[in-house]
């Protein structure tokens, strides 16, 4: 029986904060940044606070209402600390999302670390004692661990997908605008691009909502158990454009 169930009322904090104004002007200028840079990652982030308004609070709150929820916000763990741990990721068994994740960061010489410090900008308001915030980091933090489940790489199609799926999760403008650009400047190619992202969206729609999810429990998962658990389908479009084409679309997420 969950605590959810029980009481429902006392799991339904209300907003502290007053809802943030969108700011489509900024947010359209720093997507242009990021489409002629797919590199400038700090784009991202001026997007995402300049649209995702009440999307986090939102997402705190649904986390409440899950099983698990309140457990989670609770012990309110910070998720970099450990992605960061390498003694920590060299423990996950071989096949599970913890090892592929381990194999897939030390590739590409990134580090949930070196996210998080683009993430900061210049008030550093992510980093505040607040459970907003903390759902924020959390969700910053689970990126590259999607790149994992979603099968999408990181190269700019890849980006472009999982920007699309990350809106179908987590409900934020900031995504939507990213993933709409990314097609707007691929609908004329040879590549059904386009269609890639657009299946980007339709599967996080269609896949367990992964913001609920205990990621240390979930890391410990083989990772096709952990897909077909999780109702996250192949990326079949995607996987069906090659290798060395997937790089010519101009957005990238982070």
């Amino acid at each position: 029986m969950s605590l959810a169930a029980d009481f429902p009322q006392t799991a339904r904090p209300e907003p502290t904060f007053a809802a943030p104004k969108l700011e489509w002007g900024a947010a359209i200028k720093a997507l242009r940044r990021l489409l002629n840079d797919k590199e400038d990652t700090g784009q991202v982030f001026e997007i995402m606070r300049a649209l995702n308004g009440t999307s986090t609070r939102d997402g705190y709150i649904q986390l409440l209402r899950t099983p698990r929820g309140g457990r989670l916000a609770m012990e309110a763990r910070e998720l970099a600390p450990k992605l960061m741990d390498d003694a920590w990721l060299d423990a996950f068994a071989p096949v599970t999302v913890g090892a592929t994740y381990r194999d897939f960061i030390r590739s590409e010489n990134i580090s949930a670390e070196g996210l998080a410090e683009v993430s900061r900008g210049k008030d550093g308001e992510v980093e505040i004692q607040h459970p907003y915030a903390w759902f924020g980091r959390r969700t910053r933090d689970v990126h590259d661990i999607w790149h994992i489940l979603s099968g999408y790489h990181r190269d700019a199609l890849g980006e472009a997908c999982l920007v699309a799926f990350s809106y179908a999760q987590t409900k934020g403008l900031g995504w939507a605008l990213i993933a709409a650009g990314a097609a707007l400047r691929t609908r004329k190619s040879a590549y059904p691009y386009t269609k890639a992202i657009w299946q980007g969206y339709q599967r996080g729609k269609a896949a367990n909502w992964l913001l609920g999810e205990d990621y240390e429990a979930l890391l410990n998962e083989p990772l096709e158990a952990a897909r077909a658990r999780l109702n996250i389908t192949p990326a079949s479009i995607y996987n069906s454009i090659p290798k060395e084409a997937r790089d010519s679309v101009p957005a990238q997420a982070a």
